[in-house]
């Protein structure tokens, strides 16, 4: 791993203004509970979010507001112990059949084994970019930041800081790219024990159950849509140091940690995989 600490460059951003909402995550104010039944709980004065898993329901949250770009940061605590068949879902997504969808999702192994980290990106309701990591700590044992940067030239995944995977805004060469939908903030933790772990030959172990993640430190620099309109607005003055995320993009000591995860931690890229695309990989994997 580059030795040298990771540092951003900032370039000014003429389009949208300063009016940025930024949230210290409140998850009584910020989130409602969607489904479980009881499963996902909110405590600690709003500080701490749970979610659990049954043989009978997962359960989910979603944010109240909806966004349209953003910095997000959430620390997670993910299921211990034998975790296989199990998938924390944490990403942003919008509505409609043609969808919007930025995706972090944990899928859980047998005691001892890594978690597969699967993150994928969704524009116009069309996937199939998966990328897939293991970590390099235990993300169990304590809680980590997982980070969504989705500015108008880029998302880029971070782990604690670190950068795992950039997809850049290419519709200059005709791929789509999430610009226009906005999106909500969702979580789940779910059984999907027909693919999770091992492709689906490893099954969860219900004699483990309950299974539970922990969600604690919501924090979002971000521009919420409401009624038709952003809180970010539009101005031809540059955007203050509290919007740099807008125009943010990767240095090269950044870029030396990316190559250094993806090098060390990636297990999957659709860009290589050319038996999945027979006709040709995708145009962003040639000119990336």
């Amino acid at each position: 791993m580059a030795s040298s600490t990771s540092m951003l460059l900032f370039v000014p951003f003429l389009l949208i203004s300063s009016v940025m909402v930024a949230s210290a995550g409140n998850f009584n104010q910020d989130f409602k509970i969607t489904w479980g039944d009881g499963r996902a709980n909110i405590v600690n004065d709003g500080q701490l979010l749970t979610l659990s898993l049954d043989k009978a329901s997962g359960s989910g949250f979603e944010s109240k507001n909806e966004y349209l770009f953003g910095k997000i940061d959430m620390q997670l605590k993910l299921v211990a112990g034998n975790s296989a068949g199990t998938v924390t879902a944490y990403y942003l997504k919008s509505e409609g059949s043609t969808w919007d969808e930025i995706d972090f999702e944990f899928l859980g192994n047998l005691s001892g084994n890594p978690y597969t980290l699967h993150t994928n990106v969704f524009s116009q309701g069309k996937g199939n970019r998966e990328q897939q990591f293991h970590l390099w700590f235990d993300p169990t044992a304590d809680f980590h930041t997982y980070s969504i940067l989705w500015n108008p030239q880029r998302i880029v995944f971070s782990v604690d800081g670190t950068p795992i995977r950039e997809f850049k805004n290419q519709e200059s060469n005709g791929v789509p790219f999430p610009k226009s939908q906005a999106m909500r903030i969702h979580s789940s933790l779910w059984n999907a024990d027909d693919w999770a772990t091992m492709g689906g030959r490893v099954k969860t172990d219900w004699n483990a159950a309950p299974f539970t993640a922990s969600y604690r430190n919501f924090n979002a620099e971000a521009c919420i849509w409401a009624s038709g309109s952003s809180s970010c607005g539009s101005s031809s003055a540059p955007a203050s140091t509290n919007g740099d995320w807008l125009s943010q993009e990767l240095d090269s000591a950044s870029y030396e940690k990316l190559s250094w995860v993806q090098k060390n931690y990636m297990i999957y890229n659709y860009c290589t995989d050319v038996n999945r695309f027979p006709q040709g990989l995708p145009v962003e994997c040639s000119t990336s």
